[in-house]
């Protein structure tokens, strides 16, 4: 065979192999944020950057099956990230992982990958078998020195730091706990019937969840979708708003990277407002102006429109009360009564707009009956603004599956 007919051969072996493949959808998510200055006033509680080190962090998927790639983020990052060396292995709890099933990472068949600023890099699939809600973890070697400038900051899960080349090492022998992620943003299965996408804030990211147990709503939820093949990814990001930038960018911002970019979503949750309503007039934006009925629902109905242009049906949730919120701390003022009037109105809005395709009351679901402006207590994590997990577990409960799959 001449070189000519060899090359034409290889090219229509590879174009066969790829086409062979997927589809792929998304099982797990971590929606990348910026870092913050120091005069937030919230901590990022992240490390001030990395060199030499290992990073591995342990995560659930919502999906199982037998192949798998894995999406690296350096959204937020203002210089190339370089990846040294990176691994996907199966959790065997904590810091440690399954030697027998780790497989090396590849990027376009090298062992390591630079990511420009602002960048995202996909791995090659790597096989190996993990069921529905099982625990894997993703292991990045990292020369450094950088920053973890693109990373998720209310992870509930514990990360680990190791000095050296470790990502194949069954355990470290001196980790250092990490409460944020940094730089992992995706997990891609292949097979499956689609996901659903999870728009939200803190209420979403768990906070108020006990660490390390996946007793989130969008995890109980994936517990309920997984017989049916269908994913869930949390694309909750604690201080998140539709409308404005958050610690995070806006819904209205990210939705397009979060839900639209990506194969295989079905569906999206949106889970927003709290922070819409709460921020302006306290501690987390001061200077700003009350929000109103208006915006908010021109930004509920601008974000159904867009998804429904890409054919993914939408999903409004109302706004859970929030009397008393953060009362007590240095974060008190995120109430008033007039905030309260306002999610009221929002929520009549919500469910007789007819903007979304299907709506979810958790105002309904989580109100004390006998004091409906604030949450019922045992629902409550102690906060006032956050549920516990029994909380959660209701949220997810009172979702109807079949809305999501229409």
């Amino acid at each position: 065979m001449n070189t000519k007919a060899l090359l034409l051969a290889t090219t229509l072996a590879f174009s066969a192999a790829a086409s062979a493949e997927g589809p792929w959808t998304g099982t797990w998510r971590a929606s990348p944020q910026p870092l913050w200055s120091g005069n937030f006033v919230l901590p990022t509680m992240a490390p001030f950057q990395f060199v030499q080190q290992t990073l591995r962090q342990p995560m659930r998927v919502s999906l199982g099956g037998d192949r798998w790639r894995v999406v690296v983020s350096n959204t937020y990052g203002t210089q190339p990230l370089r990846i040294g060396a990176a691994a996907f292995a199966r959790s065997a709890g904590g810091v440690a992982i399954d030697p027998d099933a780790s497989r090396r990472l590849t990027f376009g068949g090298q062992p390591g990958v630079e990511i420009p600023a602002g960048g995202e890099a996909v791995s090659d699939p790597v096989a190996l078998a993990v069921p529905a809600l099982g625990r894997v973890a993703v292991s990045l070697h990292l020369p450094g020195p950088v920053a973890p400038a693109t990373f998720h900051w209310d992870a509930r899960e514990t990360g680990y730091t190791a000095d050296g080349d470790q990502v194949a090492a069954p355990t470290f022998a001196a980790a250092t706990p990490m409460p944020v992620r940094a730089f992992v943003s995706r997990l891609l299965v292949e097979g499956g019937a689609g996901s659903v996408v999870v728009l939200g804030d803190s209420l979403t990211d768990g906070n108020g969840s006990t660490p390390g147990t996946d007793r989130r709503w969008p995890d109980v939820l994936a517990e309920r979708l997984a017989p049916r093949g269908v994913a869930v990814q949390n694309a909750g990001i604690s201080g998140a708003r539709l409308l404005r930038d958050g610690m995070g960018d806006s819904a209205s911002a990210r939705v397009d990277r979060e839900v639209f970019a990506w194969p295989g979503v079905r569906s999206v949750i949106v889970a927003l407002g709290t922070n819409d309503i709460g921020w302006p007039g306290g501690p987390f934006a001061p200077g700003e102006a009350a929000m109103t009925v208006e915006r908010l629902a021109a930004g509920y109905r601008q974000l159904a429109e867009r998804a429904r242009v890409h054919g993914v049906r939408v999903i409004g949730t109302t706004v859970p009360p929030f009397e008393g919120a953060l009362q007590g701390t240095p974060l008190e003022g995120h109430h008033s009564v007039a905030k309260d009037r306002v999610r009221q109105a929002v929520n009549h809005w919500i469910r007789t707009s007819g903007t979304f395709d299907a709506v979810v009351d958790f105002d309904a679901v989580l109100r004390d009956p006998a004091h409906p402006a604030r949450l019922r207590p045992a629902f409550d994590s102690g906060d006032h603004l956050h549920p516990g997990d029994t909380g959660y577990r209701a949220m997810a409960g009172a979702i109807d599956l079949d809305t999501l799959a229409k």
